[in-house]
């Protein structure tokens, strides 16, 4: 089982599509292993996107995602991260393919309602920027055996 951390961003959050994003990634199978309501402090937001320190949006970047509360989730299922990729759709909502939650919901880059962890690494990185090993919860559902072999 792989883990993933995904953020319902602050435009996810003030348009009420917290349970429409949640629910995606339910149907697809994929495990809420750990999730909260939180205000990113700006410590942790640079953190967080320090590989995009320099850039020209980085300012913006943490401009933004410290301005509402966000929800934060670690997913876990087989192939979590490019299950959560394919569901986000591209970052740029107007290439995103129809049916995910970027083409489905969004229409700019700088607010594209959500952020996957983009490989092993980078989960492994996240997840504990946001989640304590204590948050995270291991258990079984009913369902799985009809989700996975």
């Amino acid at each position: 089982m792989e883990h993933t951390l995904v953020i319902i961003k602050p435009d996810a959050v003030q348009r009420g599509l917290i349970g429409e994003i949640v629910g995606r990634f339910e149907r697809r199978g994929l495990r809420i292993v750990g999730m909260k309501l939180m205000q990113i402090d700006e410590a942790l937001a640079r953190r967080h996107y320090a590989v995009h320190e320099g850039k020209p949006f980085y300012e913006p970047l943490i401009s933004y995602i410290t301005s509402s509360p966000v929800v934060v989730m670690a997913l876990e299922g087989n192939d979590a991260i490019e299950v959560v990729r394919r569901t986000m759709g591209a970052t740029n909502p107007a290439e995103a393919a129809p049916g995910t939650i970027r083409a489905d919901f969004g229409l700019e880059i700088g607010r594209n309602l959500v952020h996957g962890s983009d490989g092993p690494e980078t989960a492994a990185f996240e997840e504990p920027l946001f989640f304590d090993k204590d948050e995270l919860v291991s258990y079984e559902r009913a369902v799985d055996r009809w989700i996975f072999e």
